[in-house]
């Protein structure tokens, strides 16, 4: 017999954070090592390594699929742990970090259309279901599902839940109510053996309503670190992110150490008895296709009046605003307080503006300039400037700053360098 096929569709990147531990570049390497042909990342509630995942992905034989493993609320993702205990108060369980009123839900992009609605369900999580974690509900799939495969998560999904639980009538109806609302061919079931006694007792239930339903089945194998002896490290992990100690019994933990990044082989001697769950992890992959386009320019494009490009407007903005601080320094110089004589903030301004100019900065001046010029008008009181872009002439010319820089013997080329190309950064305190 040839190599088994296995794709991972169930990963857990750096970015499932202070959980997973697979550093996206090692991750590719990884698979690529393995000869897999796709892999997927699939972290809890976000997209943070999407983009730096493909972008890497390109660079190798591995064909990235995004995705995520979201919480779905068993409500409203506008509640709040309004379930009372009794006595009147909230509920303990709703009110715990673990999260017990939501289920997990790993969602695979397979178009560009699934890629903008997941974008939209991560988003809607984060800005109006979030409580201790990004929640969704299902009023949310069911508007933004389409160009998505699902597949039904670990023992926390809302089908295996009600299987551990002995509702095998109800984890039928949740398996249907998830198939009808991402469309025949685009749900699965997930089944999954990290060697836990319950999922041992779990997945023939999961073959029989497989068998029952018409739904299919597929292995994956809940990757939260890439080889068997990260498992430490990624306990380490855990203990930070719940504030315990190793050394404490009862801190939460893996209840195995097979949550890695299995070979396909290793894969195979697990799921042998059922391989078709395991060559469909490469079907489904096959179907996954979305490219997230590189921007060639991150910034807003500023308007300016006509009769001006933005590295003229600029220039004159700023030649403007250092004009209204010029009386300010005269009365310090005819005082004995400046340090620097006029002609030196001339020469300083000068050539702060060409090279703003020349690493095509001065949109992104002119934007936040604008809205720090809207916030004094409207009365919102703005902070004096901090960090390094205190060191600029121009942003003290454009009131971004209230800080003389010549007077403190501050580097512009703190702030912006030719030859440490990086975006620049302005610190911004505002009511």
């Amino acid at each position: 017999m040839g190599q088994p096929q296995f794709v991972h569709l169930h990963v857990h990147t750096d970015y499932s954070l202070l959980d997973g531990a697979c550093e996206t570049s090692e991750l590719l390497d990884e698979a690529s090592r393995q000869k897999m042909p796709a892999v997927a990342i699939t972290d809890h509630g976000n997209l943070f390594a999407a983009a730096n995942f493909f972008y890497e992905a390109s660079k190798r034989d591995v064909k990235p699929i995004i995705g995520c493993e979201v919480y779905v609320a068993k409500g409203s993702r506008h509640d709040r742990g309004e379930k009372t205990n009794g006595n009147g108060g909230p509920d303990k369980a709703d009110l715990e970090p673990g999260m017990r009123g939501t289920n997990h839900l790993v969602l695979l992009c397979e178009s560009p259309e699934g890629y903008h609605n997941l974008v939209k369900l991560v988003s809607a999580g984060f800005l109006e279901g979030f409580y201790y974690k990004p929640r969704i509900d299902y009023e949310l799939l069911a508007k933004h599902g389409k160009g998505l495969i699902a597949l039904s998560a670990c023992l926390r999904g809302v089908v295996t839940e009600a299987v551990v639980e002995q509702k095998y009538e109800q984890a039928k109806e949740n398996a249907y109510r998830l198939r009808d609302i991402f469309g025949k061919g685009n749900f699965f079931l997930e089944i999954q053996d990290q060697g836990i006694d319950i999922e041992r007792r779990v997945n023939p239930e999961l073959v029989r309503l497989s068998k029952e339903t018409g739904i299919p089945l597929v292995a994956t194998n809940d990757c939260h670190y890439l080889r068997h002896e990260d498992a430490h490290a990624q306990e380490v992990l855990l203990c930070i992110q719940t504030g315990k100690t190793m050394g404490d019994a009862n801190r939460m933990k893996f209840a195995t150490d097979q949550f890695f990044f299995k070979s396909a082989a290793e894969m195979a001697q697990i799921f042998g008895e059922i391989p078709e769950v395991l060559s469909r992890t490469v079907d489904i992959a096959s179907r996954c296709n979305v490219k997230i386009e590189r921007i060639s320019n991150p910034f807003p494009e500023f308007q300016v009046p006509k009769g001006y490009d933005s590295a003229s407007y600029f220039e004159k903005v700023v030649r403007e605003g250092f004009a209204t601080r010029v009386p300010h320094l005269e009365r310090l110089a005819k005082e004995g307080f400046l340090r620097n004589p006029l002609s030196e903030y001339e020469r300083r301004l000068t050539a702060e503006i060409e090279m703003i100019k020349k690493m095509r900065y001065e949109g992104y001046f002119l934007i936040v300039w604008d809205f720090i010029h809207y916030a004094r008008a409207q009365g919102v009181p703005v902070g004096p400037g901090r960090g390094s872009a205190a060191g600029s002439l121009v942003s003290y010319a454009l009131r971004i700053t209230d800080v003389d820089p010549l007077q403190y013997n501050l580097l512009f080329e703190r702030f912006l360098n030719p030859e440490r190309v990086s975006m620049p950064d302005i610190d911004i305190d505002l009511s």
